[in-house]
């Protein structure tokens, strides 16, 4: 369809829902490959006689790849076409997947892994980025606000699905689950969505900046990952070559045109202490998602369904109540939500140290998910809120999209460091006073980083940046570099982002929002 159409369609027609189709169904492939690998992880390890440290390049891979890329992603839809883009990166997470499923042994799936990632980078942005620009303007609200709902569903029903099929057919098909639904959506998007680009995107691309960023955080994810067997020179010498990298990304930033990054963002002190607060509470979150399903499957002897559904009340809150912690943050301001919610998640991974050997799901799993679930629908959206409502209009999109970063990247390194940390490597993820151990050590690491992240918003945040449009008008984000990264997202196509977006266009809080998995 001619890029002239865009910005006209409505929602209630037939292509329109058709779009809406396609945009669901491509960001639930990689919401879905979030939320469904960590469930696997205990039985790829053992499938594959895979060392913990590969376990954590397994989903790191993936991670790093995306984190790294996500930006020049979207700044690829705005050059050349969203359609275009969001369509190659479906074909290549399918071509991505499919590898994985065939991955003979760990090294190739960690490969895969990384290979798919860049495929999400692609995909990612350009899922909300297309609903942004093709609807008529009436009618984006609705379409973001459904697109989240959608999503959530697909997000709930991640780990339900993961677990059935790592008990039924085996841990493959969750890679090969993603080709039908690939298909699907290459189908209905070449059929029925209508081509939409940035006519004024000019310059050349931070390619520079995007590799060097991707190195830092690579050399210094391999560092901590490493350390879990010891401090050796190797580790010394990566970590150290990765802060130099990002020196050298920092100081590439500065002297670009057109940075990837623009620094001058973290002038503005309420966006660099959101951005804090953003790195402690998803490194905790990252960190607890990651290390629950193998406590739960080792220690618990939980089967990996029943360990999958251990999530599930935590998307039905955000869900729920999601909506209604936007317009209490909105009322109040961020800054009571931005630091109860963090000290409340803290309270629930605190009750999850009482899962052991002879947990219950009902009085063990099922209070401390509650509690955490409790936690996160009040703090995620009024920090996306206050994401977009700490810069000037016109860097809203491009300020979104750094803070989905901070949240990916921050997940990367706590999955990297946190074992270590906690004495957990080599083969000890298979025995379970072991993981017992390390679970417990690096629950209380993770409630420290979810307080710290309440305090840092405590006294940082001051103010109702999120008062009524005629105070502060929250801006609508651009689409220049991600448009589909408004929120800080635990998985890609975080449904939380559909929130920012629809909120962000009538200038007030979300309206929606919710949340899921790891």
């Amino acid at each position: 369809m001619a890029t002239s159409e865009a910005g006209t369609l409505r929602l209630g027609t037939a292509q329109g829902r058709w779009v809406l189709l396609a945009t669901v169904l491509g960001s639930s492939m990689a919401m879905l490959d979030g939320t469904v690998v960590n469930v696997a992880l205990p039985r790829i390890g053992a499938d594959l006689g895979a060392q913990l440290d590969a376990l954590q390049w397994t989903l790191n891979a993936y991670l790093l790849t995306l984190a790294g890329l996500i930006l020049l992603g979207g700044a690829l839809g705005d050059r050349y076409g969203r359609r275009r883009v969001f369509l190659v990166g479906v074909l290549w997470f399918a071509a991505a997947s499919a590898a994985c499923a065939a991955a003979p042994n760990i090294e190739v799936l960690i490969i895969a892994r990384a290979v798919q990632g860049v495929g999400g980078a692609l995909l990612t942005p350009g899922s909300l980025a297309m609903l942004q620009a093709v609807f008529h303007p009436e009618d984006r609200s609705a379409a973001v606000g459904l697109w989240s709902g959608l999503g959530g569903v697909s997000a709930a029903v991640g780990p339900f699905l993961g677990g059935w099929l790592v008990d039924g057919p085996g841990w493959r098909w969750i890679f090969l689950l993603n080709l039908p639904l690939a298909a699907l959506v290459v189908a209905v998007s070449a059929r029925h969505v209508p081509e939409s680009r940035d006519e004024s995107a000019t310059g050349r691309f931070d390619a520079l900046g995007a590799v060097l960023a991707a190195l830092a955080l690579g050399a210094v994810t391999y560092a901590l990952t490493a350390a879990g067997k010891g401090l050796s020179a190797a580790v010394w010498v990566t970590g150290a070559a990765g802060l130099l990298l990002g020196a050298a990304f920092v100081a590439v930033e500065r002297r670009t045109p057109e940075p990837m990054l623009p620094l001058g963002l973290f002038s503005s002190r309420l966006f660099t202490a959101v951005n804090l607060v953003t790195l402690a509470v998803y490194a905790a979150f990252s960190g607890v998602f990651f290390l629950l399903v193998v406590q739960l499957q080792i220690v618990s002897g939980f089967s990996p369904l029943v360990s999958g559904l251990a999530l599930v009340p935590i998307t039905v809150i955000m869900l729920a109540l999601s909506a209604r912690a936007g317009r209490l943050g909105k009322r109040i301001g961020p800054r009571l939500p931005l630091t109860v919610g963090p000290l409340l998640c803290a309270a629930g991974v605190l009750l999850m140290l009482r899962i052991g050997p002879d947990a219950s799901y009902w009085t063990d799993v099922l209070p401390a998910a509650a509690v955490m679930g409790s936690g996160m629908v009040l703090l995620v959206a009024p920090l996306t809120a206050t994401v977009l409502a700490a810069v000037d209009v016109r860097h809203a999109g491009i300020a979104s999209g750094v803070n989905n970063a901070a949240a990916r990247a921050a997940g990367l390194l706590a999955v990297a460091a946190l074992p270590a940390l906690a004495g957990l490597s080599g083969d000890d993820y298979q025995e379970p006073d072991a993981v017992d151990s390390a679970f417990r050590i690096a629950m209380l690491i993770c409630a420290g980083l979810l307080v710290a992240g309440g305090l840092i918003a405590l006294a940082t945040v001051h103010g109702n940046v999120l008062a009524p449009e005629d105070e502060h008008p929250v801006a609508e984000p651009d689409c220049r570099y991600a448009c589909a990264t408004n929120a800080p997202p635990l998985d890609p196509g975080h449904p939380a982002a559909a929130s920012a977006a629809a909120s962000a266009e009538h200038g007030e809080g979300p309206a929606t929002s919710s949340a899921t998995g790891p």
